[in-house]
């Protein structure tokens, strides 16, 4: 029988447009509900696939800082989830139920 080798699903190689991280990220915030840590994982998915480096210099934080407030098992604060979104060039947005 032969082998199947199998790695790692990493979410950031799939995250090639503007449109793809759009709706990444809109699914994330759905499917969160209030688990901040699944927010932050998902912010370092797409930080990921734009570049650490750059996002590091975009929000003047350190990059092994963003590594391990992004990686689902850090604690960032709101600040740094707020600006880490604006570097990266998303929005919030805010809706009420039914529309």
């Amino acid at each position: 029988m032969d082998k199947i080798k199998l790695r790692r699903w990493d979410s950031a190689e799939h995250l090639k447009t503007e449109e793809d991280i759009a709706l990444y990220f809109e699914a994330c915030l759905e499917e969160a509900d209030d688990d901040a840590a699944f927010i932050a994982k998902a912010l370092g998915n797409i930080a990921r696939a734009r570049g650490m480096t750059q996002l590091a210099h975009d929000t003047g934080l350190g990059r092994e800082s963003l590594y391990k407030a992004l990686s689902g098992d850090g604690n960032p604060s709101f600040s740094t989830i707020l600006k880490v979104i604006k570097a990266l060039g998303l929005k919030l947005h805010v809706e009420t139920p039914g529309h």
